[in-house]
């Protein structure tokens, strides 16, 4: 019996679904640091203050049907207005 939720859409592999997660995280991750190095108004090093992203544009390099599929997996938290977090 197929699934209602899935009606009329075709199925993501889960190498693809695996791949843009992996690629999400490293996004977040560079976003952070990014965000981290520039705390520090007069200094050259940061001052140590943790980053306050709490959610990023993900990669375009997946269609936007992959991110609402981790989404619905709840491998992602959907922020609304294309912001997406770790869960």
């Amino acid at each position: 019996m197929p699934d209602p939720d899935n009606a009329g859409t075709p199925a993501i592999p889960d190498e693809t679904l695996k791949r843009a997660l992996h690629a999400f995280k490293k996004r977040l991750k560079l976003t952070k640091l990014d965000q981290e190095s520039k705390l520090g108004v007069n200094r050259p090093m940061t001052s140590g203050k943790k980053s306050d992203v709490m959610g990023i544009i993900p990669p375009n390099d997946f269609p936007r049907a992959v991110w609402a599929e981790l989404a619905r997996t709840k491998q992602l938290k959907d922020m609304g207005g294309g912001f997406y977090s770790l869960p």
